[in-house]
């Protein structure tokens, strides 16, 4: 596993949460992009050098990204 975090290279990435059974998976992320990712999940999900290419992000493509809108609220039932 890499310390780098898969979608923006950055290096702050932590764990976040530890499995039940101790030693069999943890959950990271990263403190730049905000992504998570289970360590048992394939490379493609877990390693900076196989991820997706389309989906990798810069930290100028952050910093430069729009905000993200909010959650607008739910709608009564009928």
């Amino acid at each position: 596993m890499s310390d780098l975090c898969p979608r923006c290279a950055d290096p702050a990435v932590r764990t976040v949460a530890h499995s039940p059974v101790p030693g069999v998976w943890q959950v990271l992320q990263c403190a730049r992009c905000l992504y998570m990712w289970r360590t048992t999940e394939p490379a493609r999900r877990t390693s900076r050098d196989a991820y997706p290419e389309r989906f990798r992000l810069t930290a100028e493509d952050i910093a430069s990204a729009s905000e993200v809108p909010a959650v607008p609220p739910l709608l009564g039932s009928a």
